[in-house]
């Protein structure tokens, strides 16, 4: 018998969050959401006729958290993630074109071909990681740097739940209370880390309420099928933490559409379960309260959703068609003490 966790979200009112967001905010917000979601479809069934290699890890059912968040704190942040790492990228002004291209190893790539789907980066974006929490330790310094430099703003870390029990998620947190840095950790709980549920895994639950005390550290637990919610809880969490230059620990509760990765069947999960999940499916709800407050209707959403696609498309024709990298650049930018 499966153990029933209580979560105590952050409090949000949807209505009064439509009103205060408005039109124009949320309409681009959905558009974001969408062009992730036929980022993620397309690219996956190219890697399904080979054109691409490597690892693949989809974010398709959590797209409202990354959004919001981005939506919230402005591009401006330091932001680290892990190695589901697509719709950050894409959130921060990576091009659909160059996203594509490296996840098909070319030359005109984010990362020059050399990267794959786990290691994209922009400006303000230090890197998808390929190692489970190697990314916290760097969002770390990245506060340390921030408030050693007296720079406004935060740092922003993604992590998954499964992260939670690595040494270096603790010895981060530890030296983020130590020295009042302005690091946001959001821990995307879509409770299987790769094919072992959540609670198998991690022994303390709601996970962020019971580790952040341990750090003295404020904790929050945020709906992740609910943009509203999610919005409602980072817009709080932000002003807090460049007011109090405190760090705080944030859980997020979602579902993954897909296995941990494209090589993962799933097999662990039931149809019906998996059916279930994708019935809350997070693009469709917040397109629903969009559509009842009369923004948007279902011709005006399907012609946005064809618009997102075909910018897809585009790009992986683009993709296909730009060249592989010269073997003799293999060596650039590789750093060696």
């Amino acid at each position: 018998m499966k153990e029933t966790i209580e979560y105590h979200f952050f409090p949000s009112d949807t209505k009064s969050l439509v009103k205060k967001i408005g039109k124009e905010t949320l309409l681009e917000c959905l558009k974001q959401m969408l062009l992730i979601r036929n980022f993620e479809i397309r690219a996956e069934s190219a890697y399904l006729q080979g054109k691409i290699g490597g690892f693949f890890h989809s974010y398709m059912g959590q797209e409202p958290i990354q959004t919001a968040a981005v939506n919230v704190m402005g591009k401006n942040q330091w932001w680290t993630t892990t190695y589901r790492c697509h719709a950050l990228a894409l959130l921060l002004g990576a091009t659909p074109n160059e996203l594509m291209a490296e996840l098909f190893g070319r030359a005109t790539g984010n990362a020059k071909g050399r990267g794959g789907s786990m290691h994209f980066y922009t400006e303000r974006m230090l890197g998808g990681f390929g190692i489970v929490a190697g990314q916290v330790p760097v969002a770390t310094g990245a506060a340390f740097t921030m408030k050693y430099l007296k720079q406004d703003g935060v740092s922003v870390c993604f992590l998954g739940e499964g992260a939670v029990a690595q040494g270096s998620f603790h010895e981060s947190l530890n030296l983020a209370s130590l020295w009042n840095l302005p690091a946001i950790y959001v821990i995307e709980n879509n409770k299987w880390g790769m094919g072992t549920a959540v609670s198998r895994a991690i022994s303390a639950q709601p996970i962020a309420e019971k580790q952040a005390p341990s750090y003295s550290m404020k904790s929050y637990t945020l709906n992740g099928m609910d943009f509203f919610n999610c919005y409602a809880g980072f817009a709080h969490i932000f002003e807090e933490v460049r007011k109090t230059s405190r760090p705080v620990l944030i859980e997020v509760v979602t579902e993954r559409f897909r296995g941990h990765s494209i090589s993962d069947p799933g097999a662990y999960r039931s149809k019906d379960d998996v059916a279930k999940c994708m019935e809350k499916d997070p693009i469709l709800t917040f397109f629903k309260t969009l559509s009842e407050n009369g923004f948007i209707n279902d011709q005006q959403y399907e012609a946005l959703d064809k618009e997102q696609k075909e910018l897809v498309l585009a790009a992986i024709k683009f993709a296909d068609e730009s060249p592989w990298p010269d073997p003799i650049t293999l060596g650039e930018d590789v750093f060696a003490p």
